[in-house]
């Protein structure tokens, strides 16, 4: 068996297992067959025999035996032998010849069957008595069994069966096997610089067509990451070439001109190309990392509230209008810093392109939690909505807004959306540009995934005229005992303008909102 398993072949070792198997079935089948055939010859044979014998012991006990025994049924050998190993009377084969055995059936059994020196023979005595004589009636041992022939027979047959059996399990493994041959010698083919090929699929559909079929998936996916990686360094390099290319004239400009130069000058650009270059190879370690790295560690998450302090946060710098319409209660699962730089992308980017103002909305719909930020910009052509979240893909209004973006925000937000088995995509919209965040919901008593409805909730309030500060939500926690009711809270972050914005007059039940401008 240890033989066996060491062949290298497939076919090879099937063909040696299938071989080895009916071996031992035609050796079993073999030797029953010879037992079988070699019982029912002799069996035959002596009940001729007997028959005879029977019929010839009458005849001698009434005395009406001829001189000439006649031979009848095949049984040509008859003798009447008296006690003292006389021959009395015989057949004509049977005659001259000496008693054909000098075995005597005992008295109280008077029939007993010889098998020896070549003879298949039946004693009778003729009588009890015990000088009675005996009447041996039988035929000569057929030559298939007193020659070995049914052995060799037998061993030919099985001989034959067995070549017959390996030649065509040899032929039936190899002809299954040739789609695997065929798949081994176009896989041999393809190399790292060229994965364009693909497996032949045979026809059928056994496991030799799905994994041809698989192959040809995972060939195609290798494709693709193939093609992305040449894209990706040929983008990068040309991304990475004009900061640095930036820095090394404003280096080299110092050490040739070190009195035509003012040194703090050159030192602060050399310090904001560093800062860009740094900007873009921490966004390049974090695209490797969501693409190959293991999963963040999942936490419960408000995406109501994160959306409100991130809201809150992005206040702070002067720009447009934000109106934050957030559901609290709104679970999902998932990273927070992850998420909270997904949000953080996305307000910015929208910030970036609006005129005057951005609207951000957060609900649950359909078992989602759904993040819409929407702002009243140009807009997003269609044709251009899948190619602002390719890497270092940057339009020509967003290269005007802000030279110094890395191109690499959207890619990073999208692919972290996946990652919590969400989408991020842009939604038609009556103006501006519609980013839309969908995450699994989750239920908010067990804190299970699945689906959940937004009739579980409250419908919102639509009065935006005093609308309460960021931090007046009252979510609860899942697990909580509380009515699942809505509550929205409405967060309207003005442009400032070199203003600083102070909240006022909250007293928690009817929440207004008042700027204090301060110089």
């Amino acid at each position: 068996m240890r033989s066996i398993l060491r062949l290298r072949s497939i076919q090879g070792r099937y063909t040696t297992a299938a071989m080895a198997l009916l071996l031992v079935v035609l050796v079993v089948v073999g030797a029953s067959c010879d037992l079988v055939i070699r019982y029912r010859i002799e069996d035959d044979a002596f009940k001729n025999a007997e028959r005879v014998a029977s019929q010839w012991s009458a005849a001698a006990r009434t005395g009406g035996m001829p001189e000439m025994i006649p031979a009848s049924g095949g049984v040509d050998l008859v003798q009447l032998v008296d006690a003292r190993g006389a021959v009395l009377r015989a057949s004509r084969h049977a005659a001259g010849r000496a008693p054909l055995s000098t075995v005597r059936p005992p008295s109280d059994d008077r029939f007993e069957r010889l098998h020896g020196d070549g003879l298949l023979l039946m004693a009778i005595r003729v009588s009890p008595a015990p000088d009675a004589p005996v009447i041996y009636a039988g035929s000569a041992e057929p030559p298939l069994l007193g020659g070995r022939y049914l052995e060799l027979f037998l061993a030919m047959a099985a001989l034959v069966l067995l070549v017959l059996a390996g030649w065509l399990t040899w032929w039936v493994v190899g002809r299954t096997l040739r789609p695997v041959a065929a798949i081994r010698a176009r896989m041999a083919e393809i190399t790292g610089s060229d994965v364009s090929l693909r497996v032949p699929v045979p026809a059928g559909e056994d496991e030799f067509v799905l994994l041809a079929r698989t192959a040809n998936q995972s060939l195609e996916r290798l494709q693709e990451a193939v093609e992305q990686q040449r894209q990706f360094a040929s983008t990068t390099s040309h991304e990475l070439r004009t900061p640095i290319a930036g820095l090394r004239m404003q280096l080299e400009e110092a050490l040739l001109y070190p009195d035509e130069v003012d040194a703090v000058d050159s030192i602060r650009g050399a310090l904001s190309a560093t800062g860009r270059l740094e900007a873009i190879v921490n966004d390049l370690l974090l695209l490797a990392r969501l693409r190959v790295a293991e999963p963040a560690a999942r936490e419960l998450i408000d995406l109501g509230k994160l959306v409100m302090e991130e809201a809150t946060q992005a206040s702070q710098s002067a720009g447009v209008a934000v109106y934050v319409h957030a559901a609290s209660g709104v679970w999902v699962s998932g990273s927070q810093i992850r998420l909270i730089r997904v949000v953080g992308n996305v307000l910015s980017n929208a910030r970036r392109h609006a005129a005057a103002s951005v609207e951000v909305s957060v609900e649950a719909v359909d078992g989602q939690a759904v993040l819409a930020v929407v702002d009243d910009g140009a807009g997003v052509a269609p044709a251009d909505r899948e190619r602002v979240f390719e890497r270092f893909t940057r339009l020509a209004d967003g290269r005007r807004r802000d030279a110094g973006g890395s191109g690499l925000g959207l890619a990073i937000s999208r692919d972290i959306a996946e990652a919590h088995r969400g989408s991020l995509r842009i939604e038609d919209s009556p103006r501006g540009a519609r980013f839309v965040l969908r995450l699994p919901l989750l239920h908010a008593q067990s804190g299970i995934e699945g689906s959940a409805s937004i009739d579980h909730y409250g419908p919102a309030p639509t009065d935006h005229a005093h609308p309460p500060p960021a931090g007046a939500s009252d979510a609860e926690p899942p697990g909580a005992n509380s009515p699942k009711t809505m509550k929205t809270s409405h967060l309207h972050l003005p442009e400032t303008h070199g203003l600083v914005g102070a909240w006022s007059g909250w007293d928690g039940t009817d929440p207004r909102l008042s700027w204090n401008p301060t110089d």
